[in-house]
Protein backbone atom coordinates (compact mmCIF):
# COMPACT_ATOMS: atom_id res chain seq x y z
CA UNK A 1 0.00 0.00 0.00
CA UNK A 2 2.40 2.35 0.61
CA UNK A 3 4.38 1.41 -2.67
CA UNK A 4 1.37 2.19 -4.43
CA UNK A 5 0.53 5.98 -2.69
CA UNK A 6 3.99 7.01 -3.38
CA UNK A 7 4.14 6.31 -7.50
CA UNK A 8 0.57 7.77 -7.20
CA UNK A 9 1.98 10.76 -5.50
CA UNK A 10 5.15 10.95 -7.79
CA UNK A 11 2.82 10.71 -11.05
CA UNK A 12 0.49 13.22 -9.85
CA UNK A 13 3.15 15.60 -8.98
CA UNK A 14 4.61 15.23 -12.41
CA UNK A 15 1.50 15.62 -13.63
CA UNK A 16 0.52 18.95 -11.55
CA UNK A 17 4.17 19.92 -12.09
CA UNK A 18 3.68 19.83 -16.37
CA UNK A 19 0.79 21.69 -16.05
CA UNK A 20 2.33 24.39 -13.90
CA UNK A 21 5.18 24.84 -16.05
CA UNK A 22 2.90 24.79 -19.60
CA UNK A 23 0.47 27.23 -17.87
CA UNK A 24 4.05 29.78 -16.82
CA UNK A 25 6.24 29.28 -19.88
CA UNK A 26 6.88 32.60 -21.67
CA UNK A 27 7.85 31.03 -24.81
CA UNK A 28 7.17 28.60 -27.00
CA UNK A 29 9.09 25.51 -27.55
CA UNK A 30 10.92 26.42 -30.97
CA UNK A 31 11.20 30.25 -29.34
CA UNK A 32 13.33 29.19 -26.10
CA UNK A 33 15.50 26.85 -28.30
CA UNK A 34 16.39 29.56 -30.95
CA UNK A 35 17.05 31.83 -27.64
CA UNK A 36 19.19 29.16 -26.55
CA UNK A 37 20.62 28.23 -29.72
CA UNK A 38 21.38 32.17 -30.15
CA UNK A 39 22.87 32.34 -26.83
CA UNK A 40 25.01 28.93 -27.22
CA UNK A 41 26.38 31.05 -30.45
CA UNK A 42 27.47 33.97 -28.73
CA UNK A 43 29.67 32.02 -26.42
CA UNK A 44 31.32 29.96 -28.84
CA UNK A 45 31.72 33.33 -30.85
CA UNK A 46 33.56 35.04 -27.55
CA UNK A 47 35.49 31.33 -26.92
CA UNK A 48 36.74 31.76 -30.28
CA UNK A 49 37.87 35.39 -30.42
CA UNK A 50 39.39 34.98 -27.15
CA UNK A 51 41.02 32.22 -28.60
CA UNK A 52 42.46 33.70 -31.28
CA UNK A 53 43.55 36.38 -29.41
CA UNK A 54 45.59 34.61 -26.92
CA UNK A 55 47.40 33.07 -30.16
CA UNK A 56 48.00 36.12 -31.18
CA UNK A 57 49.63 37.15 -28.06
CA UNK A 58 51.38 33.56 -27.30
CA UNK A 59 53.26 33.76 -31.37
CA UNK A 60 54.05 37.65 -30.34
CA UNK A 61 55.79 36.52 -27.25
CA UNK A 62 57.62 33.73 -29.34
CA UNK A 63 58.79 36.23 -31.81
CA UNK A 64 59.88 38.24 -29.26
CA UNK A 65 61.94 35.18 -27.06
CA UNK A 66 63.06 33.67 -30.28
CA UNK A 67 64.08 37.12 -32.18
CA UNK A 68 62.13 36.79 -35.12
Amino acid sequence: MRVFNFVLGFFGGMIIGAAIVLLITPQSGDELQAGIRGRLDGIMNEGRAAALARRAELEARLASLTGN
